[in-house]
């Protein structure tokens, strides 16, 4: 087994970008999966599934700022992953999720977040939604962007050659 290839090593373990090829791949997975947990044939057959409670609204957590964060996970295992890795994390999901109604919330997130991991997550997530709204942003923000990696995540989403 790959351990590269794990749902739980991308989302919380791996600290910088998840691999292109691999994003489509964790569907709206946020943070670690357990889907060894539940196939394993030593674990209890009475684990009922999760808690709908413990299912958060995606648009909400790419709004959390460093302190919202803390305050929000301050007594979770989440934490281990960070908030730019939660926020990476999210991005694909909502990338993912094929609603073109998340293209505001990740278009924002592109243009003001601090942290450039989160912005060429966000650039691809847009991509993958694509419409005018998803364009527009990545257009816009093409021309202020000044970090490489995102640039380049903002160029592929668009379909064009990187220069």
């Amino acid at each position: 087994m790959d351990a590269r290839l794990c749902i739980s090593y991308l989302t919380i373990e791996l600290r910088g970008a998840i691999p292109v090829e691999l994003r489509p791949k964790l569907g709206n997975w946020i943070f670690g999966c357990d889907i060894c947990q539940e196939v394993c044939p030593w674990n209890d057959e009475g684990a009922g599934p999760a808690n709908a409670e413990l299912v958060p609204y995606l648009p909400e957590l790419m709004t959390l700022d460093e302190e919202g964060f803390r305050r929000r996970f301050r007594l979770s295992a989440i934490r281990r992953a960070k908030r730019r890795g939660l926020l990476r994390n999210v991005a694909v999901a909502l990338g993912n999720s094929g609603n073109r109604e998340a293209v505001g919330v990740i278009g924002r997130a592109l243009e003001t977040e601090p942290e450039a991991l989160v912005r060429a997550h966000a650039a691809w997530a847009l991509g993958q939604l694509g419409g005018s709204a998803a364009r527009s942003a990545l257009e816009k923000q093409k021309k202020r962007e000044s970090d490489p990696d995102v640039t380049g995540e903002i160029f592929d989403a668009l379909g064009i050659a990187s220069v």
